[in-house]
């Protein structure tokens, strides 16, 4: 199987504050032969956690849909 290369961009909602988490939103893209584009609000302590978990999400699902045929 061929890995699964995505990047992501992070847009803050909700800041993240010393006693709660922030919410962001996750847009993650993947490259061929898995180029989809998918979007995620998620909760994390900062942008960069929250990146991560999204593409994370991101490789699970694009590996459950498999290559996507053109």
């Amino acid at each position: 199987m061929t890995a699964v290369l995505a990047n992501a961009t992070v847009d803050i909602l909700v800041p993240t504050t010393p006693q709660k988490f922030g919410q962001f939103v996750v847009d993650v893209w993947g490259q061929p032969p898995y180029d989809y584009t998918k979007s995620y609000v998620i909760q994390a302590r900062d942008n960069t956690a929250a990146a991560q978990q999204g593409i994370q999400q991101f490789v699970e699902e694009a590996e459950a849909l498999g290559p996507k045929r053109n």
